[in-house]
């Protein structure tokens, strides 16, 4: 699989029409990272660190189906430290997902690590 903090520093925006039919579902101040966003989200995977406070990171491989509408749901997978007894998955809205895709870049802008929110990884133990 390629590097994916070389995938996410060559993102090209993702095609208006691709994008115009995201819009409804973020508010502005999210809309400004839709069309990185949808870029990645049409990648179909990711690979990145989970940050344990006190701990080593752990390594983890994310992929995901892919669709055009917001609303179809898409099946993510994602296995921790190569080991195929820490593999979880969990299957959102397209919205949802591409949501949890702009915290991914918001993160990666912020401090070069490639993670998931808090909150995916809620939903992806099926905690709360």
């Amino acid at each position: 699989m390629p590097d994916s903090s070389a995938i996410i520093r060559q993102l090209k925006a993702a095609d208006r029409r691709e994008v115009g039919v995201y819009l409804p579902y973020y508010d502005e101040k999210l809309r400004k990272y839709l069309p990185p966003s949808i870029s990645l989200y049409k990648e179909k995977s990711l690979e990145g660190a989970r940050k344990i406070d006190g701990g080593e990171d752990i390594p983890f491989v994310a992929s995901w189906s892919v669709s055009s509408l917001p609303a179809d749901p898409t099946h993510c997978r994602v296995q921790f430290d190569g080991n195929a007894d820490l593999s979880y998955a969990v299957t959102l809205p397209n919205y949802e997902f591409v949501r949890y895709l702009i915290e991914v870049l918001q993160n990666f802008g912020r401090n070069h690590i490639i993670d998931f929110s808090q909150d995916f990884y809620k939903k992806l133990l099926h905690i709360a």
